[in-house]
């Protein structure tokens, strides 16, 4: 257990870093993507930029990435750079060229593609950090048959538990989830997420067009790679061990309108640190999404997500005289709401909860470690629409106001600040940012 003022510290660091998902996002119109089939990005993401996808691109990813025009091979590579001002509620404004992208994306043969990409993060004054981000590298069999029945199989090796999912409802696709002290598994957000420090790989298959399955395993790279990939190695997820992986989902695609009903597991021993006690983690959620696209000029998307991580815990340790509790529960959800108007121009609401077990040995004074958090987006994609004149690069413009009305449990004095000092209210760690994004 961390003493308070390294806990402060680290959760500091956390929101910082969330901040930064959700100023980015996991998954953009990769304009290589654009170049490979000659579609438009709108007809692969709402909005024209993503992250959320149409039935179009679920389709395509499915496909391994592969799709193609037929007008001969394609360079598959595109870059990205992001500008952004940050306007925290407590400290100093900043303008910076916060992250620099490097995508390898694209078809490398009939069943063979991927996704690749290489992100550098402003750390510091003209400093910047360069990490192996998220990797989906695929093998696919198309154009079966299964009684009768079209059918598609696929094998993807990949770092992200949840990446690989084609609704794109599931945090680590979206890198929309609750922020905290904890968090489960699944959720990138959490202190010590597997997001892009474990490598696995799935199998996975689509039948009827709408039944979709896949099973993996993972484990989680050595703290020495996970430093060579530029990762802190204060972020560790652990040693894991008999860990499996599950994500079944309904699919339906009725052109103008789509939806989605799944659930999810992820089950692993964790040892956190290295050297200690294994734990029991079983995560289980369940996720709805609802698209409506008509005829492109208005699009709807609504997504919920709900997934409960049961813990069991290897020792029960005693910290400040209060016996820690031996098992726990931790509950995050995440309710979303976007509308696109002309494939442009949208407003996209989050509203994200993650609570726990009452635990005071494991979460201070409070011994809670509830958050809920909000995020209202606007945004401007000038191209990528069907009628653009191009695709080739893409701009995204968003205004961006982070809210949070409760965190570590409570909404006032959150890190119990001693006597004399100022508090900290949850309200002091609303931020507001404005990002510019280019693609090409």
């Amino acid at each position: 257990m961390l003493p308070i003022s390294n806990r402060r510290h680290a959760i500091r660091a956390a929101l910082a870093t969330l901040l930064l998902f959700l100023a980015s996002t996991a998954a953009h119109a990769i304009p290589a993507y654009a170049r490979q089939t000659g579609a438009a990005c709108a007809d692969c993401h709402a909005g024209s930029y993503g992250p959320a996808l149409t039935p179009y691109g679920m389709r395509f990813k499915l496909n391994g990435y592969t799709d193609t025009d037929g007008k001969g091979h394609k360079i598959p590579l595109s870059m990205q750079l992001i500008e952004s001002h940050s306007a925290p509620a407590r400290g100093d404004s900043s303008t910076q060229l916060s992250e620099g992208d490097l995508y390898l994306a694209g078809r490398l043969t009939d069943q063979v593609g991927g996704y690749v990409k290489i992100e550098a993060d402003h750390t510091g004054h003209n400093t910047y950090n360069t990490r192996l981000s998220n990797i989906d590298l695929r093998f696919v069999a198309k154009e079966l048959k299964v009684h009768g029945k079209e059918a598609l199989f696929g094998v993807s090796v990949n770092n992200s538990p949840g990446f690989t999912d084609p609704v794109g409802t599931l945090p680590a696709f979206s890198t929309l989830g609750p922020a905290g002290v904890t968090g489960t598994l699944l959720n990138p957000s959490s202190p010590n997420s597997l997001a892009n420090r474990v490598i696995g790989a799935s199998v996975y298959g689509l039948y009827d067009s709408n039944w979709y399955g896949e099973v993996g395993t993972y484990r989680s790279l050595p703290t020495s790679q996970q430093d060579h990939l530029g990762y802190n190695v204060a972020g560790d997820p652990g040693r894991l061990s008999d860990t499996g992986y599950v994500r079944l989902a309904y699919m339906k695609d009725m052109k103008r309108q789509f939806f989605s009903a799944g659930v999810v597991g992820l089950t692993t021993k964790r040892q956190l640190p290295r050297s200690g006690p294994s734990d029991d983690l079983t995560d289980l959620g369940y996720d709805l999404s609802y698209q409506y696209l008509g005829n492109r000029e208005h699009i709807v998307q609504v997504a919920y997500v709900n997934i409960l991580e049961r813990r069991d815990y290897g020792s029960a340790p005693v910290i400040g005289g209060v016996q820690a509790r031996d098992h726990g529960n931790v509950h995050d959800q995440t309710a979303s709401v976007t509308y696109t108007f002309r494939q442009s121009y949208g407003l996209s609401v989050s509203h994200m909860k993650s609570t726990g077990s009452n635990d005071v040995a494991r979460y201070g004074p409070s011994g809670s470690p509830d958050t809920t958090s909000n995020l209202l987006t606007v945004f401007w994609t000038p191209f990528g629409r069907d009628d653009s004149y191009t695709s080739i690069a893409n701009l995204k413009l968003a205004a961006n106001w982070f809210r949070f009305t409760r965190f570590n449990g409570r909404g006032d004095d959150i890190f119990f600040a001693p006597p004399g000092a100022r508090p900290t209210n949850a309200g002091d760690l609303n931020a507001f940012f404005v990002t510019a994004s280019l693609a090409f």
